[in-house]
């Protein structure tokens, strides 16, 4: 792939950056036009999804470190290596979430419901675009496959800045994310439209990643992504495990309570 989009004898400017610059904003622009529409203080949304992003960064690298506790070194290429990386997905989710619990805590007149389903498409848009930065820069790469559509990276850059293997037929796992990630985009746009209840959003955000989170890693390649349970799921089947078990108890709950009022 192309995982440096422009070198100079000054700088450097890395595809991967790039896209996921333009992924945070993107994910920002369509939660602030989803507040205008409704008719919600833009203001404040962009301040929550300000707080998110940042939270989203230190946990997507937190969930790093923890995952590859000793695969680290001391070294100046590995430091580099950490700082530059971009984290867990999950890692991010979950910093984003306790990022904007502590906002709402800060502003508690905000509609927390109502915000959060607009994130849900936002999210999903994001991912959508930072999932082709990964394939640029080789990074969360795909098993060794003999399908007809098989990436092979030929790049250098790919193997020392994402660690994709070179030469070897492997599955677009990225584009497999990034195309599931825009049409959870589309659906969820669509059933913004229709009548439902505040929080169903997000919810079903949660669960259609986790499920399809869940799939996806059986097609990854990647080792280094962390194991539990002596190898038999991934880290992030493990996680996704326990987001849909949360997200199907917060709609149980708000159906029991809804049925109860």
């Amino acid at each position: 792939m192309h995982p440096r989009l422009l070198t100079t004898p000054f700088f450097t400017i890395h595809t991967f950056g790039v896209l996921l610059a333009t992924a945070y904003l993107a994910a920002l622009w369509w939660l602030v036009r989803g507040a205008r529409r409704e008719h919600i203080d833009p203001e404040a949304v962009t301040s929550l999804g300000t707080w998110a992003i940042v939270g989203a960064l230190i946990g997507a690298k937190l969930l790093l470190i923890v995952r590859s506790s000793g695969e680290f070194g001391t070294t100046a290429a590995d430091v580099w290596s950490l700082i530059t990386s971009a984290g867990d997905f999950y890692g991010g989710f979950i910093g984003g979430l306790v990022a904007s619990a502590v906002f709402f805590w800060r502003h508690p007149r905000l509609p927390i419901w109502r915000i959060a389903d607009l994130c849900a498409p936002a999210i999903a848009l994001g991912q959508a675009i930072g999932r082709i930065g990964c394939l640029m820069a080789g990074d969360d790469y795909g098993r060794p496959t003999t399908v007809p559509w098989a990436v092979t990276f030929t790049d250098r850059d790919a193997a020392s800045i994402g660690g994709a293997p070179l030469g070897v037929p492997l599955h677009p796992v990225q584009l497999y994310e990034s195309l599931v990630c825009l049409v959870l985009f589309i659906v969820l746009v669509r059933l913004q439209r229709r009548d439902h209840d505040d929080g169903d959003l997000i919810i079903a955000y949660t669960a259609s990643y986790a499920a399809a989170r869940f799939v996806l890693e059986f097609f990854r390649g990647d080792a280094d992504r962390g194991f539990v349970f002596g190898g038999a799921l991934s880290t992030s089947q493990f996680i996704a495990i326990i987001m849909l078990g949360l997200a199907g108890a917060v709609r149980a709950y708000r159906h029991h309570a809804k049925r109860k009022a």
